[in-house]
């Protein structure tokens, strides 16, 4: 049985990123994957593992990408549909490299803006009708995510006193992130509490600026050994802990505590498994397609008390002065949903220290990365060294 290998985060790379972009879905693939290896310093060749995840309606396949960017052969492979965003590709690709199942592996998440917000467009056999539970929902007006998005805030609201304006501050402080970084954020202008509340409701209390904003993008990290990663291109920073986690319901409409969802289960699993606590963390990149994704991580990671994630974020605690600077990238509210990956990205780049500008002042050592909310979550625990 090979010993158990620690994983390295040696390459990121993004696409070209935009509204309307007219690239395929392989073009864009083959522009953050091509990044990534420029970043890390690898060639295609280098490379023996490809872990993808993606929309059933917007596959990509593993085994193409691998053949499309010339790598000769793979000893692990993966395709996922089900689950938490980007970080099911991650985490398959950190169980490969620490088994011992491949050495240097290629992650992906590609979407186009089309068809990604989910609506009619991702209900099969809809003409003939409303099927299986959305028989139950769509006659209500309830389809997408928007809709349990709301339940879930309106929830929050009604157990622990949460305000929209809780909310709110998340939003503006996202926006203080996006402005520093205007190559990558669709968003540079300062947003206010009153703007947050001026915006159109979705599905009360969930307001247009609460959701993430639809992109064509793509996005790749590369994973290795750390033997191989002290040889290449970038400081290498390290896996230190990761989880899943899910709850029995699948349904996000019907999970039991919609405050208490899968993050819950997956942070203490991940805490389990390291030394480290949260006092420990320095930043954050906690999923936010809807703003409160990321306050029901505040609270699961333990950066604040269970219901407390409302005042927490009010008081300033995301900001880069606070106690747990969170999505300086902006966010996918701003810099568009790059559906899990970007929150990965952004942690590397502030713990390897090529954040730019945007480096926070801490020089943060250890970070989190989470993605998605109610039937199931990811999330995992990045060092510097």
């Amino acid at each position: 049985m090979p010993k158990k290998q620690r994983v390295a985060i040696v390459g990121v790379g993004y696409s070209t990123v935009g509204r309307d972009t007219g690239l395929s879905l392989d073009t864009l693939t083959a522009q953050s994957s091509i990044n990534a290896m420029e970043d890390a310093g690898v060639k295609p060749a280098d490379i023996d593992g490809v872990v993808v995840h993606s929309f059933p309606h917007q596959y990509v396949s593993a085994t193409h990408t691998a053949a499309m960017l010339g790598i000769p052969d793979l000893a692990f492979y993966s395709g996922s549909v089900d689950g938490a965003a980007y970080s099911m590709a991650a985490l398959h690709a950190i169980a490969a490299i620490a088994s011992g199942s491949a050495e240097t592996v290629l992650t992906l998440r590609t979407v186009h803006r089309a068809g990604a917000a989910g609506g009619g467009s991702l209900v099969p056999g809809l003409e003939r009708g409303a099927p299986g539970p959305f028989q139950f929902t769509m006659p209500y007006g309830s389809f997408t995510g928007s809709h349990w998005a709301g339940l879930y805030m309106q929830r929050h609201m009604a157990m622990y006193g949460t305000k929209e304006e809780d909310f709110g501050a998340f939003a503006v402080a996202q926006r203080e992130y996006a402005i520093a970084n205007p190559s990558e954020s669709f968003f540079t202008e300062p947003l206010t509490i009153d703007d947050y509340l001026s915006a159109r409701y979705i599905a009360a209390p969930l307001r247009l600026l609460d959701c993430d904003y639809p992109v064509d993008s793509s996005s790749a990290l590369i994973f290795t050994t750390e033997e191989r990663a002290r040889d290449l291109r970038q400081k290498p920073v390290f896996f230190e802990s990761w989880a899943m986690g899910t709850t029995q319901e699948s349904d996000f409409s019907l999970v039991e505590d919609m405050t208490q969802s899968s993050p819950f289960r997956a942070a203490r699993r991940m805490w389990s498994r390291t030394d480290l606590k949260p006092s420990d963390v320095g930043v954050a990149g906690l999923y936010d397609g809807f703003s409160f994704i990321a306050l029901q991580w505040l609270e699961a990671l333990g950066f604040c008390g269970i219901g407390e994630s409302g005042p927490f974020v009010s008081s300033g605690h995301t900001r880069a002065d606070g106690v747990i600077p969170t999505n300086t990238d902006g966010g996918a509210c701003n810099i568009g949903r790059r559906h899990g990956a970007n929150y990965f990205i952004e942690v590397t780049r502030q713990l390897r220290g090529t954040a730019g500008e945007r480096a926070l002042p801490g020089r943060p050592t250890v970070g989190v990365v989470s993605n998605a909310v109610g039937p199931f979550s990811g999330c995992a625990l990045i060092t510097a060294e």
